[in-house]
């Protein structure tokens, strides 16, 4: 049975305070500063302001792809962005756009966060799934463990709460969660381990209590826009990870949240790379349009690529709000210019693909999954 949390009281050592105070100012920097890194719309002049749709989109399906990866659902930047458009033949691209959808939800639902969110964000991580479709966003009803035995908990290395302990213990968490007397960052961490302790459902436990970490990070006001990539952090050091948990389970809370802390840094300096990596490219590809008139509406598809670097013409007229002959228009205007690159060779459903953007994510996630 995992501790009550509710009313426990909490003394944080001050070089743990400082190491977490440390943490998110990095996120609250990199939430600040991309903003003014990439466009939010198109032109030859492209506007910069606080709202960020397509590095918002990136990092999130970026974090939705590590914490996958977490559980060894590893997916490339092309698959996931085709399974965006329900074109991959990739179970592993559907699962990672569920847990992005999982990710959205969290993030939508963080004012008020309750058991019923939670419950909301397992069933959009797993309401589509063919196996554990039917029992998603319920508590589990029956017993969970984590070991290599599938039908015995005997030997486990975890056995999780008996299944008429979880509603009590949910609760308790959540009125956890509730408080306000705690710095964002630490908060987070411990609830996300209380959760993982508790196992509330049968599968999704480790994605949906990540996706709960951003849901806290917003709901509570450290962040406003982006979701870093934190898991990318915690997949660095995958064992340390998995040991904070066991400690924590065990009464010694400090490995779990200097883990996050460690995590948070380690987002924080990647995304600004990623960011830049990322608004190099559009520079490059603004160039590449110089002869563009400012009014042509190629200049408004260009900063979409960011979050959807692989697209159709269906995607287009959705993304732009405009009829079919100007998406098309504005596809063969990047096309033109050696941004777009068509990859079906068809006549018919074609899709194009920013390669230079595909390949900056690929090369960000094989980065993360180095140990380190």
């Amino acid at each position: 049975m995992p501790a009550r949390l509710a009313e426990s009281d909490w003394r944080v050592p001050s070089d743990l305070a400082a190491d977490v105070a440390d943490a998110e100012s990095a996120l609250v920097a990199l939430d600040r500063d991309a903003a003014t890194s990439l466009p939010q719309t198109g032109g030859a002049s492209p506007s910069r302001g606080p709202v960020l749709g397509p590095m918002s989109a990136i990092l999130l399906r970026t974090e939705s792809a590590s914490s996958s990866q977490i559980e060894d659902l590893t997916v490339g930047a092309r698959q996931l962005a085709l399974a965006e458009l329900q074109e991959s033949a990739s179970a592993n691209a559907r699962v990672v756009v569920a847990n992005v959808r999982a990710m959205e939800s969290a993030i939508a639902l963080s004012r008020r966060l309750d058991v019923g969110a939670v419950l909301t964000m397992q069933h959009a991580l797993l309401g589509e799934d063919a196996v554990h479709g039917r029992s998603a966003g319920g508590l589990r009803e029956q017993l969970v463990w984590i070991g290599r035995n599938g039908h015995s908990p005997v030997g486990a290395v975890f056995v999780a709460p008996e299944p008429a302990d979880v509603p009590a213990a949910m609760e308790d968490l959540m009125a956890f969660v509730g408080r306000e007397d705690l710095p964002v960052l630490l908060h987070a961490a411990l609830a996300h381990a209380q959760f993982e302790t508790i196992h509330p459902f049968t599968d999704g436990n480790g994605r949906t209590g990540r996706a709960l970490v951003h849901a806290m990070l917003h709901g509570k006001g450290l962040l406003s826009t982006l979701a870093p990539p934190i898991s990318a952090g915690l997949l660095r050091e995958l064992e340390g990870y998995t040991d904070s948990l066991t400690a924590f389970r065990a009464g010694d809370a400090r490995p779990v949240v200097e883990r996050f802390a460690q995590a948070a840094r380690y987002a924080a300096a990647t995304g600004r790379q990623l960011i830049g990596s990322l608004s190099a490219q559009l520079d490059g590809d603004r160039r590449r349009l110089g002869g563009l008139r400012p009014q042509a509406a190629g200049w408004r598809l260009l900063p979409l690529l960011v979050g959807q670097p692989v697209l159709n013409a269906a995607y287009v007229r959705s993304a732009l709000g405009t009829s079919d002959t100007t998406a098309q228009r504005a596809i063969s205007q990047l096309a033109d210019a050696g941004i777009l690159t068509e990859r079906t060779g068809a006549s018919r459903n074609r899709v194009w693909q920013h390669s230079g953007i595909l390949d900056i994510l690929d090369e960000y996630a094989e980065a993360i999954r180095r140990p380190g």
